[in-house]
């Protein structure tokens, strides 16, 4: 019984993803409005972020706008995204995500495993693949990175604050943030 029901909420929920291609985690009761210009949202349901994938080996060839917690030095850890040609630094600091990799256990790779947003295609490598010309994903919005009380590793966030609007991510000590 518990599997049919799983099936029926995913068939529903891939209906609707198809149906609306926009994606919101976290609003409960679908109180949020459509935006014919967004994939992939966050409800304002507190202080919570997103948090990026830790590496141990960077990719070969990634795909531009690819952002990852670079882990290849857990004492030297930067988050970082791939501009087409080359990685940039979005930490410009080092961060300490050892004890963090000691907890997770080692796993093997499924070549090719990827969920794609926007498309039933893609050519880009990557774990979530937002496919879109037009379409982008609003981060979680926070007041102030203060007020999140156990930030993760690879943490990103938007804060929304009157004066100081701006990109935020965590690489496992400190933060770093970026205006426009």
């Amino acid at each position: 019984m518990k599997i049919i029901k799983t099936a029926i909420i995913l068939g529903f929920s891939f209906f609707y993803t198809s149906a609306f291609s926009q994606i919101i985690i976290g609003d409960a009761v679908g109180t949020a409005t459509n935006k014919t210009s967004v994939l992939l949202e966050f409800a304002n349901e507190g202080n919570k972020g997103i948090i990026l994938p830790y590496v141990r080996t960077l990719p070969n060839s990634p795909s531009e706008g690819t952002l990852l917690l670079d882990a290849v030095t857990p004492s030297q850890s930067r988050v970082k995204y791939y501009n087409g040609t080359s990685w940039v630094d979005l930490s410009r600091q080092n961060g300490d995500v050892t004890s963090a990799l000691t907890a997770q256990p080692t796993a093997s790779e499924v070549s090719g495993a990827k969920v794609i947003i926007g498309s039933n295609t893609t050519a880009a490598n990557g774990v979530l693949v937002l496919e879109s010309a037009n379409k982008a994903m609003v981060l979680p919005m926070v007041s102030d990175v203060n007020n999140i009380p156990s930030p993760s590793a690879g943490m990103m966030v938007y804060v929304n604050k009157a004066g100081s609007k701006r990109l935020a991510v965590y690489n496992g000590s400190r933060w770093s943030f970026w205006a426009p």
